[in-house]
């Protein structure tokens, strides 16, 4: 475990007593922020291998998935009381943990021993449904909402993407307006709040990147961030949502950097870039509050992580045993401001983290 706290030194000897008063009222109390490592138990430990926390939920539940020796990867699910539990769906040869609800109810994907991606959905009581979107060539599972609602993407028979959303055991498929249809090209939905609004991006025609939202009525609303490029893989590119249907992600100009955007249910984008990003700029995920938490590269392209609150102020941090190289990266933020995420040693082997305030 890895302690990182703030304090406030101490008043010198033969400070006046009405400067101590006046200190003790013009200067808030600083709190702790507290770093806490995490491995999995038989976590690799080599260059790239180890342990990745993807999601966090209100209750400071952590899911994602951690490479082996081998570099095969297996899910996990860290509850609230520190125990760590790992799992594979049967068949998996490849498993990516990446959502968990309030319920800790968990939605991922996994590969199986003939390549074949599928979606699965872990209960709180550890039974595993694989999740496969009828007629597809593969589903992956990206998001779970609080009424197990699930949304994610599939590719058909010809590689082009499409998105569905999963309400008890029935499947809606949708494709955004101006998605393309080629290989690879389509629909691609990333997140899914409590009323069931999708929000993810699409690939037109000419392979640019846009962002949509779909209410649970299955209304679509498309947009793009202002400065957004419109070259080949330039553009729009929303990763979260929450309660309040504001979206969180990234856009890519016209030099291909990254750069933060929130979107709010009317419309308004406004954007944003972490101090000191060099490269770019990364939001992961954005709470009920609207706090926003991501990543971002500094000019040596190590990865540092952000915390933006609801004022718009923007705190980067690292995790105190982050090497300079690989640096840290903020995935998942819930209502308590609790950030979830991973770093890299200074041997290069990926740790989990969470972040206290």
């Amino acid at each position: 475990m890895k302690n990182v706290k703030k304090t406030i030194s101490s008043v010198s000897v033969g400070t006046p007593l009405w400067a101590c008063i006046l200190l003790a009222v013009a200067v808030p109390a600083l709190h702790a922020v507290t770093y806490t490592s995490i491995d999995v138990p038989g976590a690799g430990t080599s260059p790239y291998q180890g342990t990745f926390a993807l999601s966090i939920n209100a209750g400071g539940a952590i899911a994602g998935n951690y490479y082996d020796p081998s570099g095969v990867s297996h899910g996990f699910e860290r509850a609230a009381n520190s125990t760590i539990t790992n799992f594979d769906p049967t068949g998996s040869t490849d498993t990516s943990a990446e959502s968990i609800n309030t319920g800790g109810v968990i939605a991922g994907w996994f590969r199986d021993t003939s390549g074949v991606y599928h979606g699965f959905v872990r209960a709180a009581n550890t039974t595993i449904t694989n999740l496969d979107v009828p007629s597809a060539a593969g589903t992956f599972a990206t998001s779970i909402n609080d009424a197990g609602t699930i949304a994610g993407w599939y590719y058909d028979a010809s590689n082009g993407i499409h998105g569905f959303v999963r309400v008890g055991v029935s499947f809606t498929l949708f494709d955004a307006p101006g998605a393309g249809t080629a290989g690879y090209q389509g629909t691609y939905a990333t997140a899914i709040d409590t009323a069931g609004t999708v929000t993810g991006s699409y690939i037109d025609a000419n392979n640019v990147y846009h962002g949509f939202v779909r209410t649970a009525a299955g209304v679509t609303t498309v947009f793009d961030a202002p400065g957004a490029g419109t070259g080949a893989y330039q553009g729009t590119y929303p990763y979260s949502i929450n309660t309040a249907a504001t979206t969180a992600g990234a856009y890519i100009d016209s030099s291909n950097v990254y750069h933060g955007f929130m979107r709010v249910v009317a419309g308004t984008i406004t954007t944003f870039n972490a101090p000191g990003a060099n490269q770019g700029t990364v939001p992961s995920s954005i709470n009920t509050a609207g706090a926003i938490a991501g990543y971002f590269f500094d000019p040596a392209s190590a990865f540092r992580s952000f915390d933006r609150a609801v004022n718009s102020t923007i705190t980067t941090f690292e995790d105190p045993s982050a090497g300079t190289v690989g640096g840290t990266v903020a995935n998942s933020i819930n209502a308590s401001g609790d950030i979830a995420g991973s770093y890299y040693d200074s041997s290069g082997v990926v740790h989990g983290y969470l972040r206290t305030p």
